[in-house]
Order: structure tokens, then sequence, then C-alpha cells
């Protein structure tokens, strides 16, 4: 019989054979997360495109597809071409103000069938959203932070941006600007202290999402899907989102 110790020792040495993607220590919570985070913030306005070219390649690394636009306005064509791609019409969305732009509009003009988030919700709207959620082609959503270092997207649930919307549909999109990119995720880390020192009416999900699902069974044949979406596609806006 296999003890405890045993078994985590046999782990140790499995993953002491390959180095990881990047050094790993512990690092010091800080002490005025809000200020550290926007001196982060103030920092990567300035060095954004590199930390996008890094979030590019580790996302297009674990199976996401990269997508860039130039205007907010420019999003519901993106998103209409992913989905005329996959012969897709049904669409979920987060509302407006957690995607960062009101694209509503836009996408019934693209065809599709657009099924957006409220944010007073009652339960049994809510109830009814994950139903339709569960059938969608697509999951459109915002983002609160890109980690450029794993090609890493965070979302946070809350009023108007269910977790259902990234996790049922099979093809989950999206977007960004350069406001939410950080460069590692000891950056990340600054930012959820400065997240939970700002209090707030947020869900109870964060939700780190590095590319799409992927199962492997005892025989590591590897299945895409079986756990959350299949496609992955980040839509970046490089005018911004907020103005």
């Amino acid at each position: 019989m296999t003890t405890r110790a045993q078994f985590l020792d046999r782990i140790r040495a499995e993953m002491g054979k390959t180095r990881g993607s990047f050094p790993s220590r512990v690092s010091e919570r800080p002490a005025r997360p809000v200020e550290a985070a926007d001196i982060i913030r103030r920092q990567l306005a300035e060095r954004w495109p590199d930390t996008l070219e890094r979030f590019r390649t580790e996302f297009e690394r674990v199976g996401g597809v990269f997508h860039r636009v130039a205007t907010a306005s420019d999003i519901p064509r993106a998103v209409g071409a992913i989905a005329r791609e996959r012969d897709a019409r049904d669409l979920v969305a987060w509302h407006a103000a957690g995607i960062g732009a009101d694209v509503e509009a836009g996408l019934v003009s693209e065809g599709l069938a657009v099924r957006a988030v409220s944010l007073g919700a009652t339960d049994a709207e809510r109830r009814e959203l994950r139903a339709a959620s569960a059938t969608a082609a697509l999951g459109l959503t915002g983002v609160d932070l890109a980690i450029a270092e794993m090609g890493t997207m965070v979302l946070r649930s809350g009023a108007g941006r269910p977790r259902s919307t990234s996790l049922l549909p099979p093809c989950h999109v999206a977007v960004f600007d350069p406001s939410v990119l950080v460069e590692s995720l000891e950056q990340a880390g600054v930012f959820l202290e400065a997240w939970h020192a700002e209090g707030g009416d947020w869900g109870a999900m964060i939700n780190f999402i590095t590319g799409p699902s992927r199962t492997a069974d005892i025989e590591l044949t590897l299945t895409r899907g079986v756990h959350g979406p299949k496609e992955v596609h980040a839509v970046f806006v490089e005018g911004g989102l907020r103005g």
C-alpha cells in the first residue's frame, strides 16, 4: 500500500524532471495594495505593447485564438466572424458594464440572437440564463485581468457577469483592452489584494482561464470541452473599451 508521504514524494520527483515555465517564489502581501495596483497600472500604460505580445504568445501556446481590433465598435464584426465560421447564431453575453462596451445592437446586426444579462436579474431570470447558456453556441464576456506570462484571463463573477457565460457555451469569446494587462502572476496577486481592500458587491467566484478546457483520462487521451469551452477567443481592443 502506498502511503501519503510516498505518494507526495513521487509527485515531487515527477515535477522535478521538468523545469517550470517561469521561476516561482512566495511574494509578500503589499501593505497598501490599492496604491500598489495603481503604480502597476501607470507603469504598464507605457509598456503595454510588449506585455500584450507576451500575452498573445502564451495565449496561443495554450490553444487560445487571439484577435485584435482598433475600437469597441469593431467588436461585433469580430464576434460575427467567429460565429459564422462555426455556423453559430445563439449568443449569451454579460451586461455591457461587465464587457466595457454596449455591443448588443451590433451583434444583432451581425445576425446573432443575443441573450444579454441584466444587472438586477431575479432568481428565476438567472435560472433561465443558465439554461440559455447551456444551449448557446457562444458566450461573450469582459476580462478583469490578462496575465501575460501565462496567457491567462481573470474573470470576476457578480451582477450582470455570471460565470455560466464563460463556462457553459462551447465557444467563449472574451473582450479586453490595455487597461487590464499585467505582466505576471505576482502583479495579478496585487490586484486581488486591491479588490479585497476596495470591497464591493462582487460574486463568490474568480476564474483564471488558461485556454480551452482539457481533460485526459488514465490513458492520457486528451479531450477538449468536457468541463468547459472547446474554444477560447480573446478580442483585444487597442483603442480601449471605457474611453
